[in-house]
């Protein structure tokens, strides 16, 4: 008489934010399987939901409470385990709506939060109090990045590689630091483990990610940099590109910018958090450089790489913004070779020193000053988009193909190009010739 065969447990898992969250939800997903569960859409129904929340906007936050809620409709009966930076800074709020089998991980426990769902041996279960201090520590008190390796990231040409994580900064409007906890870096060895599971598996490029990239190594004992890093990665796997995800204005060095015009497969992109181009509004969010001194930064990037992309975050409508302040702000960038702009609304949260301060901007405001930076950020795209017509780039064929039926992959410098190609071309790096600009987007030709 054979014994009936046990069901596989169904995991759900939605990432929220940053490429930190992505990193590590793809270590869960690849864990869970290794695990004998199957990982379904967050849409269907499932025993498990796991959910990997942000809090750098209330817009984040909200949509992070309408996951959890999501979940208890999909499956009242299911475990949710609600984890990420919402989790960590708002516990309580998060315990007032789980309903049923669930529990929070906080963001210095990350790495347990595999065993911590599959341990019960009765199934599914498993009903644990919202808050237990064993998966939830004070992350300010964390000395060591949680281990959360991946052996390759699904239904993706990219893999992002996470180094590092939390932030010592404390800018004032931002809950990060709360969040995350203090710098702690991945140590060399096993950073570079990672790059080469990434390259045994096939993936053609990598992206380096954390929460302070800059920052990378400075707590390991004994120190390294980021640009030792770097040096190491790209001699280890000369086939593979890289690229930064950001990098702070006041960390890009001589010898970073002259380490990426000699790498070959270290590409050339920047992007850069500005924030603002107002000095009296730097200063009030605690940031540690001046308009000037960015403008000389910027100037100086594209002097040594000429043509690297630089890609600008600003943060729009910060409490006390004047018009002046802004038109300071719109005049720095376009007067300025950047070539694209991440353009968000300051977004007040609890918890950090700007949500205290007076003079906040009306959201109406918020959003006419938004919408004039990203008319700017459309014009500095198509300037130089139209620069590279002509010219032949080396582009990552990507797996998915855009609206147009074409194939969609990115240049050394960040350039979406669409162009005609062969299934069997996917995760290649192809010559492509950039041929036109045709309603904001760039169009090639394969060689």
């Amino acid at each position: 008489m054979t014994g009936k065969k046990k069901e596989k447990q169904t995991v759900a898992i939605a990432t929220l934010g940053c490429k930190v969250n992505q990193c590590e939800s793809a270590s869960f997903h690849e864990k869970f399987v290794e695990k004998g569960c199957s990982v379904t859409s967050f849409s269907k129904s499932a025993d498990i939901y796991v959910i990997n929340t942000c809090a750098v906007t209330a817009k984040a936050a909200a949509q992070s409470r309408q996951l959890i809620r999501k979940a208890h409709r999909c499956n009242p009966d299911a475990r949710v385990i609600v984890t990420g930076c919402y989790a960590q800074v708002e516990p309580q709020k998060i315990r007032e709506i789980l309903a049923g089998p669930g529990f929070i991980v906080g963001n210095a426990n990350k790495h347990q939060l595999i065993d911590a769902v599959l341990s019960d041996k009765k199934g599914h279960k498993l009903s644990l109090k919202p808050l237990d201090e064993k998966y939830f520590k004070d992350i300010a008190c964390q000395k060591e990045i949680s281990l959360l390796p991946v052996k390759r990231f699904l239904g993706r040409t990219r893999a992002f590689l996470k180094i590092q994580d939390g932030c010592n900064n404390f800018c004032t409007y931002c809950i990060v630091p709360y969040a995350r906890g203090r710098s702690r870096s991945l140590p060399m060895d096993q950073v570079l483990d990672q790059a080469g599971q990434y390259t045994t598996e096939g993936h053609s490029e990598i992206v380096i990610t954390g929460i302070h990239v800059g920052h990378y190594g400075l707590d390991l004992n004994p120190p390294v940099n980021l640009l030792m890093m770097l040096q190491k990665l790209t001699s280890l796997a000369p086939e593979v590109r890289f690229r930064l995800s950001s990098l702070e204005p006041t960390e890009i060095s001589d010898d970073i910018l002259m380490f990426m015009m000699g790498t070959d497969n270290f590409m050339p992109h920047l992007h850069i958090p500005l924030q603002s181009g107002s000095n009296e509004i730097l200063k009030k969010m605690n940031r540690k450089y001046s308009a000037e001194q960015f403008a000389a930064i910027i100037k100086q990037c594209k002097e040594k790489v000429p043509d690297a992309a630089i890609g600008i975050d600003v943060l729009v409508g910060f409490p006390g913004e004047t018009e002046q302040n802004f038109m300071e702000t719109y005049d720095l960038l376009a007067n300025l070779p950047v070539t694209y702009l991440h353009v968000f609304p300051y977004s007040r949260r609890p918890g950090t020193p700007a949500a205290k301060m007076k003079n906040q901007v009306p959201a109406k405001i918020k959003a006419e000053r938004v919408a004039v930076l990203r008319k700017l950020d459309h014009k500095k795209r198509s300037v130089f988009y139209e620069s590279r017509i002509g010219k032949v780039h080396r582009i990552l064929v990507e797996s998915e193909k855009s609206k147009d039926g074409l194939f969609k992959g990115f240049t050394e410098n960040y350039i979406p190009v669409h162009f005609e190609a062969k299934p069997e071309h996917i995760n290649q790096v192809v010559p492509v010739k950039l041929k036109k600009l045709m309603d904001s987007n760039v169009i090639g030709t394969l060689l």
